[in-house]
């Protein structure tokens, strides 16, 4: 199994498009990338600590290829905004991308090229940073756009157009659903 940690606005858009595809094993919510020896929800989105919301997805390069998954990051998230994703502002919501080692570093810079800056032009801004501990989220963001769905107008307007586009685009890496 491997692991990569995404961040791409809201946790809970990212984890329930990855959520749906073959290979992926685990979609854990959490935070990343700050100054502070811990992260919670309400620190981080104080701005305070530089933490990002991300993901830790687990997943069997088997089944799903780093790239993949890439190409998946690059269609539900604008990497063009700094520290924004739609109306989520501040650097908790920036577009930012953890490596574990120099040929995973490649995987993503060589992505950018062939894969973001067709989409989205050159106007890059994920950041991608080695590796950094990795907080999980509190357990009521886990699963949440499994467990609130329709019922919460963020995930009816921001997280279902995401799983939406994920289904129409990538239905040949779709897990059954």
């Amino acid at each position: 199994m491997n692991e990569i940690i995404l961040g791409g606005g809201c946790f809970w858009c990212l984890e329930a498009a990855f959520q749906l595809l073959k290979g992926v094993e685990s979609v854990q919510s959490g935070y990343a990338g700050g100054t502070k020896e811990t992260a919670a929800y309400k620190e981080v989105c104080s701005g305070q600590t530089n933490h990002a919301e991300v993901v830790k997805i687990i997943y069997d390069s088997e089944i799903i290829s780093l790239d993949d998954l890439l190409r998946v990051f690059w269609q539900i998230h604008n990497p063009t905004t700094l520290n924004k994703q739609g109306n989520d502002v501040g650097p908790q919501y920036r577009s930012i991308i953890f490596y574990a080692d120099d040929k995973e570093r490649e995987i993503i810079e060589l992505s950018i090229e062939k894969e973001a800056k067709p989409i989205w032009g050159s106007n890059i801004v994920t950041f991608i940073e080695k590796s950094k501990e990795f907080y999980p989220a509190e357990g009521e963001h886990n699963n949440y756009f499994q467990k609130v769905g329709d019922r919460n107008p963020y995930c009816t307007y921001v997280v279902k157009p995401k799983v939406t586009k994920v289904i129409e685009k990538f239905s040949d890496k779709l897990k059954n659903l």
